[in-house]
């Protein structure tokens, strides 16, 4: 029996009993040891704030004052796993017709199922709650197979790619390394056989995708979180150095909350104003998030980030002259 399942159960034992409820019986009825059943009565009293009362030679039962206020949490889900079981349900709305549709189906009823476990037999109206994709693009789902395929079937791969920074097209010929979804998108990490090198290209851009019969090369775990995990966003790679930005007080109430790296230092400034510093390697993906909380935040360091953000600002600002 799972713990959710048994802290239940527990919760319908000490409900119904008109007398103190023994530690074997508790074993006997859960299916679990007496270690167990222990824990689980202090995880109920303890952590979900039951009123358990009683002791192991007695017995335990629920404080009769206060037994008819209590009740077990409506959804015991983590914003994360809450996430993750919208997104598989998204899935299998965009499967509809699909190659994945039979195969996925099941599939809802198991979330319907593991919902109504965790709601303690009431149905949830997860239709009250929604995840919104964010600026995500569009691309070619042939391409898209095919660069799936390769990166888990171990071949190399050759596409047209058309950078966005330059418009230029250019043929690539790479060892997949690993799929990456980021920011509503999807990435490919790659070793590039041309350029000797890792590099990170976003699958809305290839085309004309090609598995070819060769084994990709592959690079080692530690080598790809180095250089294209190790500093800030999907433009990353070994990091260049640390920026310093500074938020104002309006700003600091967000900011403050906010995750943007693993190895990220943030402080309060005596005047309210929040200082977050951060690595990163290619300073576009950085620039764009600053900017986008404008007259609110100042890059202070380095002093070439802080170049690159003027210098954006007064292009931005020709425009309306």
């Amino acid at each position: 029996m799972e713990r959710i399942e048994r802290i239940h159960a527990l919760h319908r034992i000490l409900s119904s009993a008109r007398y103190p409820v023994t530690v074997q019986r508790l074993m006997d009825e859960l299916e679990c040891s007496r270690a167990t059943a222990y824990r689980d009565l202090a995880y109920l009293r303890d952590f979900l704030m039951a009123p358990v009362v009683g002791n192991g030679e007695a017995g335990f039962s629920y404080d009769a004052a206060e037994q008819d206020r209590f009740e077990l949490p409506g959804l015991w889900l983590s914003s994360q796993e809450l996430h993750s079981l919208l997104a598989a349900q998204q899935l299998l709305m965009r499967s509809g017709g699909g190659v994945l549709s039979n195969a996925l189906a099941p599939l809802q009823g198991r979330i319907e199922k593991l919902l109504d476990e965790h709601a303690g037999g009431r149905r949830v109206p997860m239709e009250r709650v929604r995840v919104v994709p964010h600026r995500t693009r569009r691309l070619d789902e042939t391409a898209f197979r095919n660069v799936a395929t390769a990166v888990l079937d171990r071949k190399q791969l050759a596409f047209e790619y058309r950078a966005r920074s330059t418009d230029e097209s250019t043929r690539r010929t790479v060892s997949p390394q690993r799929l990456t979804h980021y920011r509503d998108n999807w990435y490919l990490d790659a070793w590039d056989h041309a350029r000797e090198g890792l590099r990170s290209f976003a699958v809305d851009r290839i085309s004309a995708a090609r598995i070819a019969d060769a084994d990709a090369i592959d690079v080692p775990d530690e080598e790809l979180n180095r250089q294209l995990a190790s500093s800030y966003g999907i433009f990353s790679g070994t990091p260049k150095g640390w920026a310093t930005i500074v938020f104002n007080a309006k700003a600091a109430r967000w900011v403050a909350d906010e995750h943007w790296h693993s190895q990220q230092q943030g402080r309060f400034l005596p005047d309210g104003r929040y200082e977050l510093k951060l690595p990163y390697s290619n300073g576009r993906e950085l620039l764009m998030d600053v900017l986008h909380y404008g007259s609110d935040a100042e890059i202070v360091e380095p002093p070439v980030l802080r170049e690159q953000a003027r210098a954006l600002l007064s292009l931005a600002l020709s425009q309306y002259d």
